[in-house]
């Protein structure tokens, strides 16, 4: 997967191809990566500080199958299985349309978190239509993790 943002500026960019879209944020995080890994590998906890979701379901664990309900799509609930998991650095989730990707990289003043998502296939032309664009969901959701994660950090200093 690469890594469409540029800079970590909470801006997300979105490439689309023929049978593809792939959406990309990054922004950078002044909290320990700990903290971070903790917020996106706890469901239970992703709506009380995550805007753009309703509910997470499920363990984040390797293999373990997890039920999303978004608000990009409030009637759905989507069916995502963990595919990897690298602890404080990578974390990857998704269905047979795609994957999204969680990054986190120390850098000399925080965590430079990244966030990518590729959905598509054959078929991806046929919906393609139907799936809303995803820009303002990243930018959001960056902004949530950065704010919460902020705040914790700033509650232990």
């Amino acid at each position: 997967m690469t890594n469409l943002s540029q800079s970590p500026n909470g801006k997300a960019v979105t490439t689309k191809t023929m049978f593809s879209r792939e959406t990309a944020v990054s922004t950078n995080i002044q909290a320990d990566v700990s903290i971070i890994w903790s917020l996106l590998t706890n469901a239970a906890d992703f709506a009380r500080w995550n805007s753009t979701v309703i509910s997470l379901d499920g363990n984040i664990q390797v293999g373990e199958t997890l039920h999303l309900k978004s608000t990009l799509d409030e009637s759905r609930t989507f069916k995502l299985k963990v595919k990897e998991m690298e602890p404080e650095r990578r974390l990857v989730w998704g269905d047979s349309q795609g994957s999204r990707v969680y990054t986190l990289q120390p850098s000399g003043n925080g965590v430079i978190f990244s966030m990518t998502e590729k959905i598509g296939g054959l078929f991806f032309p046929l919906f393609a239509r139907f799936i809303p664009p995803f820009d303002d969901s990243f930018e959001q959701f960056a902004a949530d993790l950065k704010q919460e994660a902020e705040a914790i950090q700033a509650s232990k200093n």
